[in-house]
């Protein structure tokens, strides 16, 4: 919940400010600009929380009740299982790894009637190496004088990468240079996780509760003010920034884009995934311009784009994953681009040997439950 809370608040805080400078600037279409949603929206989202440990069913309207079970994508992240009138419904939602950092690995599947799965990674595996491909492109960036600039997401990606780079400087895996944290969402982020830390919390590995003291190690410093971001947009000493948001649609980040991305010696290192459409995309797939603040920003900057950081579990992962139940009456993918949700329903045909569609945009079915299931 105080995740949660911290991501529709600066939804929010972003929303209104892109809509001010939007007005301010003149480049929007609408007249005046508005935000999406505004604070007030968020905070009566806020006020319907209730939080639940997960460790036992919570009962919901209806005569249903949900089960909570840690999925490993990022701190406190769940899969939820639904039963309601006889029938269980497993939804993932944002399924993690095994190989996360700093988290646990997911608890196992349980059987269901009903599968609502992701299918990010679909149809892609995850590239190994991702800590060696990071200490390569700093140690590069920073060798011909540059800056490293990190398009992170606020939430875990920021602690994993800051855990990472502390490591590696320490150990000598790549230079001696100041890390900055630049993003108030990642800041706060990074607080809750540090409360994890000290609290022993269960959902992380054990051999990372020393890394409370690499969040705050020398060396890496966090940019609370607008001054102090301003600063970062013009480095002048070779360092890393980590900024929000990780497909540089929207926050700091885009201010430092703007400002690094002309300048050769630089690198724009992408460690997370780029929904299509989204400038971190466009930069992925060798765009030589790119739109910001209604301004085309040329790319001259070296992209690097490293896989090994994802915290989605990849096709094989999956899969993997689900072979440990029985097959469900249906299986529905969703979350993915088409192309993954349909080749991960092939997938779970043809090696689970499971009944796997991808639903259509507002299609209604029928949950019922399996002809074997055990009565509920």
């Amino acid at each position: 919940a105080r995740l949660a809370s911290i991501v529709l608040r600066d939804a929010a805080h972003l929303e209104e400010e892109q809509a001010e400078y939007a007005r301010d600037a003149g480049f929007s279409k609408h007249s005046p600009a508005l935000p999406l949603f505004d604070s007030s929206d968020a905070e009566q989202a806020i006020s319907l929380f209730r939080p639940h440990d997960g460790r036992e069913p919570a009962a919901l309207p209806g005569s249903m009740q949900v089960s909570l079970h840690p999925s490993a994508h990022i701190l406190g992240s769940t899969f939820a299982v639904l039963d309601v009138d006889g029938v269980r419904v497993l939804f993932t939602g944002d399924m993690g790894r095994s190989v996360h950092p700093l988290l646990q690995p997911p608890a196992p599947a349980v059987d269901a009637d009903v599968v609502v799965t992701e299918s990010t990674y679909g149809s892609r595996l995850h590239e190994p190496g991702g800590r060696d491909a990071l200490a390569a492109a700093v140690t590069r960036t920073v060798g011909r004088g540059g800056v490293c600039l990190l398009p992170a997401f606020a939430i875990d990606r920021t602690a994993v990468l800051l855990v990472t780079l502390s490591e590696l400087r320490e150990q000598g895996g790549i230079p001696d240079v100041p890390i900055y944290v630049d993003s108030p969402m990642a800041l706060r982020a990074l607080e809750v996780y540090r409360q994890a830390l000290t609290a022993h919390d269960p959902a992380l590995r054990p051999e990372v509760l020393a890394a409370h003291a690499v969040l705050a190690a020398p060396g890496v410093h966090l940019a609370s003010t607008r001054e102090q971001s301003e600063r970062l947009n013009h480095p002048d000493h070779p360092c890393v920034i980590i900024s929000a948001s990780g497909m540089a649609t929207g926050g700091r980040v885009l201010h430092h884009l703007a400002s690094q991305l002309p300048v050769r010696d630089n690198a724009v290192i992408l460690t997370g995934y780029q929904v299509a459409g989204t400038r971190g995309a466009a930069l992925a797939e060798g765009a030589r311009q790119v739109k910001i603040h209604g301004e085309y920003v040329p790319v001259r900057a070296e992209v690097v784009v490293i896989d090994g950081f994802s915290a989605h579990a990849d096709a094989d992962e999956l899969i993997a994953w689900f072979s440990t139940v029985s097959p469900p009456r249906t299986a529905y993918v969703v979350h993915g681009e088409p192309d993954s949700a349909e080749t991960f329903a092939e997938r779970l045909d043809d090696e689970l040997g499971w009944n796997a569609v991808v639903p259509r945009y507002l299609e209604r079915v029928v949950l019922r439950a399996r002809v074997d299931a055990t009565p509920r």
